[in-house]
């Protein structure tokens, strides 16, 4: 690997937005990222050298309830580890914050082929079935 550098708490809503962009396509609006970023429990970032090539976040209560969004690594650094590096920078997290000596619900959502690489960790899928809507705000 290049000068890969893990940074936490310093990703920006354009940097997110960046990433996205690359990955998903169309991304949320500015506004909207920026107070994700501002309510969000944990970001981690990696760099190499000035280059943003991944991000993750944890969001939650704190208590009974962390939940893993938005693991973003740019294709041409998948299968490197970095994806790896991001759980384990969000696991250490919720280590050093949780309830010593209780067990807390970590969850995310994953697209099958990437079903796998969770599995790795401990992720295990279960019955229930995850609903949403894209609420319209209508102001």
């Amino acid at each position: 690997m290049s000068d890969l550098k893990i940074r936490h708490n310093e990703l920006t809503a354009e940097e997110f937005i960046q990433l996205w962009n690359s990955v998903w396509g169309e991304g949320p609006s500015l506004e909207q990222t920026e107070l994700a970023m501002n309510n969000t429990l944990f970001r981690v970032s990696i760099f190499d050298g000035d280059e943003i090539v991944a991000m993750a976040r944890v969001i939650g209560d704190m208590g009974l309830c962390y939940y893993i969004k938005d693991v973003i690594v740019l294709p041409e650094y998948q299968g490197r580890g970095i994806g790896r590096m991001l759980i384990d920078e969000l696991f250490k997290f919720i280590n050093e914050h949780g309830v010593p000596d209780t067990q807390i619900f970590v969850e995310l959502c994953a697209m099958p082929d990437k079903i796998p690489f969770y599995e790795k960790f401990g992720f295990s899928a279960n019955e229930a079935q995850r609903l949403r809507i894209m609420y319209y705000v209508d102001k």
